[in-house]
């Protein structure tokens, strides 16, 4: 699978602006922006393991597309959600536990780079991703 590797945050679009909307407060959101997010992805079939490795946390997790799962931001927002393929793309559609409200995570390959796109009420951001 072409999103199999590692890859560390390269840039933000609109990152700030995203994490505002999410209630996120400033101090938080100015350390998350240099956060040196690395994430490595390994495919197994429809089952995915995720390491992530940041300034804040070290996370290892599995997840099979299609099936529910819990998941923590690094500010400790709980989520529940899942993944999904859609064509190349991966989308994961999760619900915030707090107050319902939907978070949309889209991961595309874009000219070698990994793309995660983000959707929080009706505020888009990105976060590209080099392999590293």
């Amino acid at each position: 699978m072409t999103f199999n590797g590692t890859w560390k945050v390269d840039r933000n679009d609109n990152y700030e602006k995203f994490m505002e909307q999410m209630g996120i407060n400033m101090v938080k959101r100015k350390l998350a922006a240099h956060d040196n997010l690395k994430i490595t992805i390994q495919q197994d079939g429809n089952t995915f393991h995720i390491k992530e490795s940041s300034n804040f946390r070290n996370l290892e997790m599995d997840f099979t597309l299609g099936v529910t799962f819990d998941y923590s931001l690094a500010d400790g927002t709980e989520l529940s959600g899942s993944w999904s393929m859609e064509g190349e793309s991966m989308k994961g559609v999760f619900v915030r536990k707090d107050n319902g409200k939907q978070l949309t995570t889209i991961r595309t390959l874009e000219g070698g780079e990994l793309v995660q796109s983000y959707n929080y009420e009706g505020v888009d951001a990105k976060r590209i991703f080099k392999r590293s």
